[in-house]
């Protein structure tokens, strides 16, 4: 009996002691000596840990699920924890083909590769740059990716002049800050099979912004350019396209210059804030462009001179040639679609001048001896080469509106009747344009209004004409004033 009683006072203490371990003691599975560190420490040469399983369907239905819960989905076949208030998926995926770059040091295999001058990257590698990153040698980006997680704190910084990033060839760069306060940030000349990609970056307190040339595309979207010197040379790029970059007053000299040759130009968006001597844009290179469009960009600033314009090939107070279409606040609206002159004669309005009608045929208001004189202004996309002319010298067809006026006297013939219109590349009279004069007497002078369409490829032109209805042999008109207007 006393032997009964002392094994059962025996079990109740153990089984009380078992319900203290959790509050006192780590539980060791396979161990008797559990980590220190560990709650729980499961040790096995053979064996692993199987958590629960669950389907998608399962794992989305657990009810307030606890942060750092664990689970195995086995549609996804892929572990998820809870993390504050959705499932995130453990993938164990390891990207090829990719380097993070936490230090120079990192790059070591780079330098080689360049001859211990340059960093020369791998080419198709994405280079995920993390922190800011001090190098003193170029780098040449050699058609790899670079890019950063953070612009603001992920940070390319050249410690030692030159430029930051050389090389004949294209790649990629994205989603960091580049600094290189005594040189350049890039030195770069491909090839018209070659593309290059930079978007999403901060350019910011470099001695200069540099050169790119020679490119089959180039393509810059989303950049910040922040205290630099001086800004960038653009020079024979197939195709140019630019979007949304901001250039902030605190940058100096001029922000983008074009030269040499380009199929294309296409700016569009963002912002240029220009102050005191410095330039935006600077075409006085006249660079050649099949095609190009500004469009969206603000200009402003103290500058006088947001555009250093084209030397040849523009208009009075305009800044480019007819290849470009250009609608900016802040500087002239430019495009074949507001292409517009005016000619007026330009000689004493109280004697005019004298034209002889000696048939019923066409003629054009030149004037004996082409005496009448006219002068042009108003001029874009157009030009008079000579008197009674405008011509049109914008590269798209389109139509016009067209308004003229004639002051005119029939020096005999009264009774005679003459038409004025206009008339398109000497040959096309505007019969919808007609006008009607009838010589009343030989003192009475007419005022005869002018207007309609007419559409104008490059290089057509329009003129004042007349022509005798009624009357014959030889007699002539005097012209006291004479304007001609197309928009």
């Amino acid at each position: 009996m006393k032997t009964k009683k002392l094994l059962l006072k025996t079990f109740s203490l153990l089984a009380f002691l078992i319900m203290l371990m959790p509050s006192y003691a780590q539980v060791g599975i396979g161990t008797l000596t559990p980590d220190s560190s560990a709650m729980l420490d499961v040790t096995s040469t053979s064996k692993g840990m199987l958590t629960p399983r669950l389907t998608s369907a399962e794992r989305l239905a657990i009810s307030n699920p606890a942060n750092g819960l664990l689970v195995y989905d086995t549609s996804e076949n892929a572990f998820y924890f809870y993390k504050g208030s959705v499932w995130t998926k453990i993938d164990s995926e390891v990207r090829t083909n990719y380097k993070l770059i936490k230090s120079a040091t990192d790059l070591s295999s780079e330098l080689t590769a360049g001859g211990g001058s340059e960093y020369k990257l791998d080419a198709n590698t994405l280079y995920e740059i993390n922190g800011a990153i001090s190098i003193s040698n170029p780098i040449n980006l050699n058609n790899s990716y670079v890019l950063g997680l953070d612009t603001n704190e992920d940070k390319l910084i050249k410690t030692s002049g030159g430029s930051l990033f050389i090389g004949n060839k294209g790649g990629s760069l994205k989603n960091v800050t580049l600094v290189n306060s005594t040189g350049s940030i890039f030195n770069l000349a491909g090839s018209a099979s070659e593309n290059l990609i930079i978007r999403d970056l901060v350019i910011a307190n470099s001695a200069s912004v540099g050169t790119i040339n020679s490119y089959g595309l180039v393509f810059t979207s989303v950049i910040q350019f922040v205290g630099n010197t001086t800004g960038i040379v653009y020079s024979n790029i197939t195709n140019l396209l630019i979007s949304n970059v901001g250039w902030f007053s605190s940058n100096a000299g001029t922000y983008e210059t074009y030269t040499g040759t380009f199929n294309s130009i296409e700016k569009q968006g963002g912002f240029m804030v220009i102050n005191g001597s410095n330039k935006g844009i600077d075409v006085s290179s006249n660079p050649t462009v099949a095609n190009a469009v500004l469009n969206g960009v603000t200009f402003s600033g103290t500058s006088t001179e947001y555009v250093k314009k084209y030397t040849v090939g523009t208009y009075p107070n305009y800044n480019f040639n007819n290849s470009w279409t250009v609608n900016c606040p802040g500087i002239k609206l430019e495009s074949d679609e507001v292409a517009t002159a005016n000619i007026y004669y330009d000689g004493t309005i109280t004697t005019g001048f004298v034209q002889t009608v000696a048939n019923g045929s066409p003629f054009n208001l030149t004037g004996n001896s082409n005496s009448n004189s006219t002068t042009v202004v108003n001029v874009l996309r157009t030009a008079s080469p000579q008197n009674n002319r405008i011509t049109y010298l914008g590269k798209r067809t389109r139509t016009f509106q067209v308004n003229a006026a004639l002051s005119v006297r029939g020096n005999s013939g009264v009774g005679d009747y003459y038409a004025f219109f206009i008339r398109k590349n000497g040959t096309t009279s505007l019969v919808e344009t007609n006008t009607l004069m009838r010589v009343n007497n030989t003192s009475d002078i007419s005022s005869n209004a002018i207007s309609g369409t007419v559409e104008l490829a490059t290089n057509d032109y329009i003129e004042i004409w007349g022509m005798r209805l009624t009357g014959s042999g030889t007699n002539s008109i005097t012209v006291f004033s004479l304007n001609l207007n197309m928009r």
